[in-house]
């Protein structure tokens, strides 16, 4: 460790740990923990162990007007009826200082959202500061991929104001929650173009002499992370980041101080079927942690359980569809970023109202591979939770009345599509 960060070492009692691997999962509605946690049992039948974390942004519960203490007792709730006895965690998604207070007393996960400050100029003071501080990875050797001053430069003018404001949120939690009562993720993936492996050593420079605890980082990896589909870009090109940026994570625990088991993030993770046999690979090879968001597709699930269970169930999802088809514009805006939808490849609401169970269910599921899921149609539905919000008990009673479809749909899917290709590097299926 550079003599730079002996004192920013973090005593084990001052921080909480996550596991090598944790699963953001999700559960907009609050009522499909106990599925979730069924895949996470599954995967200790096979010989895996990964932390399950629910995720709910500020925004997410504005829309389906859901709080953050009734995110906090589903889990609960969920982990007591199942008997859970695994790592289990809370997140407070994409907070900032705005919209971190009523998270406080019901989460101990909070994933710091800096998304307004990248690009914002630091004081000069601040600036130079960090350009001296950070110097050294100038030397050879001094990281595990070559740093140059042009790097440096970047970091100083496009994320240092980002990371100080990291810092500032973090002490502002804090204050406010018992030492070693929660974990800490930054988000820095919501800007114009990706990081590199040099950018994310000297960004984690920044973090160190900040002296926040970080449990996992979600940089901005090449290519493109689209909410339900797999991955747009070259997978080899992605899986080149990504092992060097682990390596980076990797050294940032021994030469900087940071915490040991700091590990990458990777939002808008779910579906990305083309990258998680690398994946896994890499941080197999490497003895590495992953952290991987997957929040929205439960949502998706419940959908398919209705449409699979016919009548009724089916009837709503098609109402979903039709009314989300009418305020596209509307659902699509605050994910502009994650999402892109042909509309001239959208089915009609009237060619949708005529399918039947199978051709809706094979239109929305994602499996590996497939070519009848319409990946716009899919994306559109991804974003369309406002509806069902906005259905009340309609929707809530009709995910209760066929529990047994839903429930079997989001374990399914969690398990055999994301956490065993993860955390096993396997296929497996129910």
């Amino acid at each position: 460790m550079s003599p730079l960060y002996k004192k920013y070492r973090w005593r084990n009692t001052d921080i909480m740990k996550l596991s090598r691997f944790s699963i953001g999962t999700g559960d907009r509605f609050g009522m499909e923990g106990e599925a979730q946690i069924g895949a996470f049992q599954q995967l200790r039948e096979h010989g895996g162990e990964a932390d399950i974390v629910w995720n709910k942004s500020n925004r997410e519960h504005v829309i389906i007007g859901s709080t953050p203490a009734d995110q906090a007792k589903a889990a609960a709730e969920a982990v007591k009826h199942s008997g859970w006895n695994g790592n289990w965690f809370v997140d407070a998604d994409h907070i900032s200082l705005k919209t971190v207070d009523w998270f406080l007393p019901h989460c101990n996960f909070f994933t710091i959202d800096v998304a307004e400050t990248i690009g914002i100029q630091a004081p000069a003071d601040a600036r130079a500061a960090y350009l001296s501080r950070a110097s050294f990875l100038l030397k050879e050797g001094a990281a595990p991929i070559p740093v140059a001053k042009a790097d440096l430069e970047t970091v100083a003018d496009k994320f240092l104001a980002a990371v100080l404001e990291a810092g500032t949120t973090y002490r502002y939690i804090a204050a406010r929650k018992p030492a070693g009562s929660f974990v800490v993720e930054l988000s820095m993936d919501e800007t114009d173009a990706p990081q590199t492996p040099a950018q994310l050593a000297a960004i984690l420079v920044a973090v160190a002499a900040e002296k926040i605890p970080l449990a996992t980082i979600a940089p901005r990896f090449p290519g493109k992370f689209l909410k339900g589909i797999d991955y747009v870009g070259d997978p080899a090109e992605f899986l080149a980041a990504f092992e060097a940026e682990t390596r980076v994570v990797l050294w940032a625990s021994s030469a900087l101080g940071l915490p040991e088991g700091l590990k990458l993030s990777v939002h808008t993770g779910s579906d990305k079927f083309s990258l998680y046999g690398g994946i896994h690979e890499i941080v197999t090879k490497l003895g590495a942690g992953l952290h991987l968001k997957t929040a929205g597709t439960t949502w998706l699930e419940e959908i398919i359980g209705l449409a699979e269970a016919g009548g009724e169930g089916l009837a709503i999802a098609k109402r979903i569809y039709a009314t989300a088809y009418a305020r596209i514009d509307e659902l699509t805006a605050p994910y502009a970023n994650v999402v892109e939808i042909d509309k001239a490849r959208l089915p009609s609401p009237q060619a949708v109202a005529s399918w039947d169970s199978d051709t809706f269910i094979r239109a929305l599921r994602h499996d590996p591979g497939s070519t009848a899921m319409q990946a716009d149609l899919r994306q559109l539905m991804h974003v369309a939770f406002k509806i069902a919000a906005e259905m009340g008990s309609q929707y809530t009673d009709a995910v209760r009345a066929h529990h047994a479809s839903v429930a079997r749909n989001v374990q399914h899917n969690l398990y055999a599509r994301h956490l065993a290709p993860i955390v096993l590097g396997s296929t497996r299926r129910l």
